[in-house]
């Protein structure tokens, strides 16, 4: 095998329903360019009996770690290419994405530290919710994750200038990586969507949008007051999005106006409810 350009990294936790689905996607358009380390929790499913079938699988171990990053931590010591790239057990790769990635790594003029893309999230049953994955900025990485991070490229680099995965966190830690350079990080955008996510696990919740608040802080060094705000805001447009969906009536969300006129009603009430100590604060992040 020559040296790959590109390692993929993919935790797992008893995940037999959904990890042959996520190797056939890389079966399907592997090369010899890239390589597939897999890295279990110690599953008591069948989860490991699916890796060790499987014909895409160059790397793989099981025993108990301490959570996705610590199981991250642990593949980028195997991973042999130039990029690395972690996905879920229950993401996979769309026709032709491979091919895309090397043709966008070969096009590449002048180093690099990070590439995304953007990624289909769809519901448990497999329907379309959204397309997610905006270009990084900073310092607007501060207040939300703005880039998909299934399917994204890290270099080799990157990892070698700024640590790997922090597994003090056990959800932002991805987010949290990118952090650390700043606006240092030497950065290129992926106008394709290559990978499939399914909405619902850790990274959507509650604990996600407040973990990423401390990160934001501790590392990224944003403002305590407006970190909050911020997790605040977001808390509120994703409490809402869940409501709606709920409800039934998730099409209004694909209304722009809709949306914001939502978020400041919600955004007044909050107002009203909160101590008076944050009232200018709401003010202020909710404008």
């Amino acid at each position: 095998m020559v040296n790959p350009k590109i390692s993929i990294i993919i935790a797992t936790f008893n995940a037999s329903e959904f990890i042959e689905r996520c190797l056939n996607s890389i079966l399907l358009q592997k090369n010899n360019f890239v390589e597939v380390i897999v890295i279990d929790g110690g599953s008591n499913d069948t989860t490991v009996d699916i890796i060790r079938s499987s014909k895409v699988v160059d790397y793989w171990k099981s025993e108990v770690d301490n959570g996705i990053y610590d199981a991250w931590n642990k593949g980028l010591e195997y991973a042999n290419g130039d990029w690395i790239m972690f996905l879920g057990a229950d993401d996979y790769l769309l026709e032709g994405a491979i091919d895309s990635y090397l043709k966008f790594v070969d096009s590449l003029k002048g180093p690099l530290d990070y590439i995304s893309c953007r990624i289909k999230v769809v519901d448990k049953k497999g329907r379309f919710i959204s397309i997610r994955g905006m270009p990084w900025s900073w310092p607007r990485f501060l207040k939300e994750t703005i880039t998909a991070h299934p399917g994204s490229l890290h270099a080799r680099s990157l990892f070698r200038e700024y640590g790997t995965y922090n597994i003090d966190y056990r959800i932002v830690g991805d987010s949290e990586l990118l952090m650390r350079p700043k606006e240092h990080l030497r950065y290129a955008f992926l106008d394709r969507v290559t990978v499939v996510m399914q909405e619902g696990g850790v990274s959507d919740s509650f604990n996600a949008i407040w973990e990423f608040k401390k990160a934001s802080v501790l590392t990224g060094g944003a403002s305590p007051t407006l970190a909050f705000g911020y997790a605040l805001k977001i808390s509120v447009k994703y409490l809402l999005k869940k409501v709606m969906r709920r409800l039934g009536a998730s099409i209004l969300l694909k209304n722009k106006m809709f949306c914001v006129c939502l978020v400041y009603f919600v955004s007044f009430i909050c107002v009203l409810i909160l101590p008076w100590s944050y009232l200018v604060l709401a003010i202020y992040c909710f404008y």
